[in-house]
């Protein structure tokens, strides 16, 4: 395909070179005839300097050299219409799989809203678990004597749309 007269330039080498130093590392070729070889690779100035570096080893050879022999291709096509499938890739989540039931908290969301709104200074959320939120809303309860209203809308809330537990469960209808 390429003349052996066609000149070279700096990438030509450098990849001779790299190569050259795979061959070296699977154990091809000796150091000194490595070293003789990748000094000869950047020495060269034509395709045909390069080809004698490569004669006597396996692919892969440098792209520049054109197709590799028939014998040396393989004689199965690969269809062209898409790319092939990683192997490694994680397998794709199954569209009819049905969703995972979530567990339910063994505690009530109709008692703890009736706590919240009974006691409303924050007894339904140290119900719940939460014991940080009971906190917050005892302290506003103490501190405040408007913000009463907070934990009694929030007992409202509770007996509605229900709520989570401490571990993120859903309180129990």
């Amino acid at each position: 395909m390429e003349s052996d007269e066609l000149r070279i330039g700096t990438a030509e080498r450098e990849e001779a070179a790299r190569l050259l130093a795979d061959h070296f590392g699977m154990g091809r070729i000796t150091p000194d005839e490595y070293e003789t070889r990748v000094t000869d690779a950047y020495a060269a100035t034509t395709l045909g300097d390069l080809r004698p570096l490569f004669r006597d080893l396996p692919q892969p050879h440098p792209g520049f050299f054109g197709p590799p022999p028939a014998y040396a291709q393989p004689t199965m096509q690969l269809p062209m219409y898409g790319p092939t499938a990683d192997p490694y890739a994680p397998p794709a989540p199954m569209p009819y799989a049905p969703p995972m039931p979530v567990p339910y908290s063994y505690r009530s969301k109709t008692v703890a809203g009736v706590l919240q709104i009974v006691l409303p200074f924050g007894v339904g959320r140290f119900y719940t678990g939460q014991v940080g939120l009971g906190l917050l809303q005892l302290l506003v309860v103490m501190l405040t004597g408007v913000g009463v209203i907070w934990p009694i809308v929030d007992g409202i809330l509770l007996l509605r749309d229900g709520g989570l537990d401490a571990q993120g469960r859903p309180l129990r209808p």
